[in-house]
């Protein structure tokens, strides 16, 4: 097939070809007309100047295919020659009397309108193209936008059959539509992808909804009538034949890997690519929406569970780009979320004793958070009556008071503040209180107000958060240290006695600057041990800190001491190598381009413009399993990674508790590769880095 580069460089010849014809005729014309001398063609004796009139037909036609064959172009270049060449012709028959031009100025004339003509012609025929092409956009639009109201409808009518799905169809699309554009599609792929799941479900709508809805374990009967909804699907989608794909992420979306799936127990790459990617989406909204008989899981242990699943029951490709979505996704936003954003299903709350009824929780970060609400006491009460927030953390952003929950989810308790201002500390260094009374207008009556508008700003610095609380009569704030900067804090709304409405949440776009909250305790260090070539590190969350680059060579060691941090319980909260290039040598400096992060723990994230790293991760037979790793980095160990470099291709080795890892970048983009300088940079998640050293063998 003539590829596009090809088509423009044969018009660009054509038009060059054309172009010099004319101007050899336009030459030529007039000396020819002139020449007294005399052609013999088969005998014949003909006059040289008899040319003159084939000459001068010939660069006309040569003019009008400008116009034909090139548009305005090419109008707008013959218009350019003809006028070039009209005071030659006026000045021979005007001012020469040359009779002989005469011919060939009304040639040129005659060539001119004709021109005009098939002009003025090619820009009605323009006109109409248009108007058919937005005509058709026009129907193309009404008919998509037709598709798409269908489509949502036909999606709201089969989540409303489960009361625990709602926009479980919408997530999906939404989930793989993001796995597609990871996966390089283009945007038209993307949409299909983007429709193909939001309809997976639409068998559903011909299962009994005692069976979609049962609460306790299905039967194995009632299982088999659930595994009839893909091939329902297909049947109700195969119909719509100008969207065929769709049909086919619905039948297949039940497939399994390693063939185990259903309807057709196909296997591996004999799974639709669109069925594949439906069916990690569908797994991953599974496992982070509510359920009848569990809440979302954390998303760690969703991460687990696409992991384990890879090779198995998930295309390992495309497990692996979930895995990279829920590592960029810190604040487990890529989860079900409530009707009303705001409280866990509503925007109010009617509480009793205190904390019978606790909100989601609110996730408070080094942006602003705000939150306003009204308040007014539930029923007249002789004890204390007012709404409160509980600080926490948790792997599921929710209160709990279960042992065995608080244990799983790693739940943590900061303190409770009353909104009069009153504290309770239940596991925070330290916490102080500043009270600031306004002169608020008297009612006018007299009495106290029913109900009493709160607005709440929160936020966090590393180990610090500052609760702002303004009610209209004064503003308390409320400086917390918390016991260490890694973990996350939460914000749940509940109270005693009261109801709480028009709740909304809003947070500003921008974090804080350091020092906005000023320090009530000193920083929680873990890196006070030794310093080497380079300054200590910690890194309280995934790649918040960084040491600074060093130039690779080849020979290269940087040699360190790592301790996970008290906080940390995954395998991936471990050091991580970046390779990369900026102008100060710093990450995330000035022109950062990033080639490759090598983790510890043997992943990585293949996805790079600018270059190609493929990373090779051995268990070693002193390999303790991941328990032990885990435990090993809590305890600490000294580390050494290796550098070699020839040109554009670097390879970074280490070996530790029985783990080698290999990482081989081959850079390929950007400035010349092998003059590239490429730096090397500690990072990591919740991990303490000492004694940071640099050799050269």
């Amino acid at each position: 097939m003539e590829t596009k580069e090809k088509r423009g460089a044969r018009a660009y010849i054509g038009l060059a070809v054309l172009l010099a014809l004319y101007a050899a005729a336009a030459v030529m014309t007039p000396r020819v007309a002139r020449s007294s001398e005399m052609l013999i063609i088969g005998g014949l004796r003909l006059p040289v100047s008899t040319m003159a009139g084939v000459l001068s037909s010939l660069g006309n036609i040569c003019i009008i295919c400008l116009v034909v064959f090139y548009g305005k172009t090419g109008f707008i270049l013959a218009l350019a020659s003809l006028l070039v060449q009209m005071p030659f012709w006026i000045r021979n028959c005007l001012v020469m009397q040359n009779t002989a031009s005469i011919p060939g100025f009304f040639s040129s004339l005659l060539t001119t309108v004709a021109i005009f003509l098939i002009r003025s012609r090619d820009r009605r025929i323009d006109k109409f193209r248009q108007d058919e092409v937005e005509q058709l956009k026009k129907t193309q639009q009404i008919t998509q936008s037709l598709f798409e109201d269908t489509a949502t409808a036909l999606v709201t009518a089969i989540d409303a059959k489960d009361e625990y799905s709602h926009g479980h169809s919408m997530r999906v699309a939404e989930y793989a539509g993001r796995i597609a554009r990871e996966l390089g599609k283009t945007e038209e792929e993307c949409r299909k992808i983007y429709y193909a799941g939001l309809l997976h479900d639409v068998g559903k709508i011909g299962i009994s909804d005692a069976i979609i809805n049962k609460k306790g374990k299905l039967t194995k009967e009632e299982y088999e009538e659930i595994k009839k909804h893909p091939v329902l699907s297909n049947q109700i989608l195969s119909s719509i034949r100008g969207y065929p794909y769709i049909s086919i992420g619905a039948h297949y979306h039940h497939e399994r890997y390693d063939g185990k799936g259903y309807p057709d127990g196909l296997k591996g790459e004999d799974i639709p690519e669109i069925a594949r990617i439906i069916a990690v989406a569908d797994a991953y909204d599974a496992m982070s929406s509510n359920r009848s008989y569990r809440h979302a899981l954390p998303q760690q242990i969703i991460r687990e569970e696409i992991i384990s699943g890879a090779g198995t029951q998930f295309d390992p490709e495309i497990a692996m780009v979930m895995r990279h979505l829920i590592d960029l996704d810190s604040e487990y936003r890529m989860k079900e979320r409530e009707a009303v954003k705001e409280l866990a299903g509503d925007n109010e709350m009617h509480c009793g004793p205190y904390r019978s009824e606790i909100s989601d929780g609110i996730h408070i970060t080094r942006a602003i958070t705000h939150i306003s609400l009204t308040y007014r006491d539930e029923e007249p009460r002789d004890d204390q009556t007012a709404p409160a927030i509980i600080l926490f953390d948790s792997l599921d952003a929710r209160v709990h008071d279960d042992e065995k929950t608080i244990r799983n989810l790693n739940y943590y308790e900061y303190c409770e503040i009353w909104l009069d201002g009153q504290t309770v500390n239940h596991g925070v260094r330290e916490i102080r209180t500043k009270r600031t009374a306004h002169e608020p207008a008297a009612p006018a009556d007299g009495r106290a107000p029913e109900r009493t508008a709160y607005e709440v700003a929160a936020v966090k610095c590393r180990d610090h958060v500052l609760i702002r609380i303004d009610n209209g009569r004064e503003t308390t704030e409320v400086t917390i240290a918390l016991p260490d900067s890694s973990r996350y804090v939460y914000i749940a709304l509940t109270g005693k006695n009261c109801y709480i409405s028009d709740v909304r949440i809003e947070q500003e776009a921008n974090p804080v600057p350091d020092g906005f909250i000023p320090r009530i305790a000193e920083e929680i260090s873990y890196i006070d041990g030794p310093e080497g070539d380079l300054p200590n590190v910690q890194v309280d969350g995934i790649r918040t800190a960084a040491s600074a680059g060093v130039p690779v060579k080849d020979g290269m060691r940087i040699s360190f001491h790592t301790m996970s941090l008290p906080t940390a319980r995954l395998i991936w909260h471990c050091p991580y190598i970046v390779l990369f290039r900026s102008a100060d040598g710093k990450v995330n400096g000035e022109g950062y381009r990033e080639y490759a992060v090598i983790r510890l723990d043997g992943e990585n994230w293949e996805d790079n413009k600018e270059a190609q790293s493929r990373i090779i991760a051995n268990r070693e037979d002193d390999f303790g399993g991941w328990d032990a790793w885990k435990k090993g980095n809590k305890e600490g160990f000294d580390c050494t990674v290796h550098f070699r470099r020839e040109g554009n291709r670097i390879t970074v080795s280490t070996r530790n508790l029985g783990l080698s890892v290999k990482d081989i970048t081959t850079i390929t983009g950007g400035p010349a590769a092998e003059e590239t300088e490429v730096y090397a940079a500690l990072t990591g998640d919740q991990c303490a880095l000492t004694n940071i050293r640099v050799t050269q063998e």
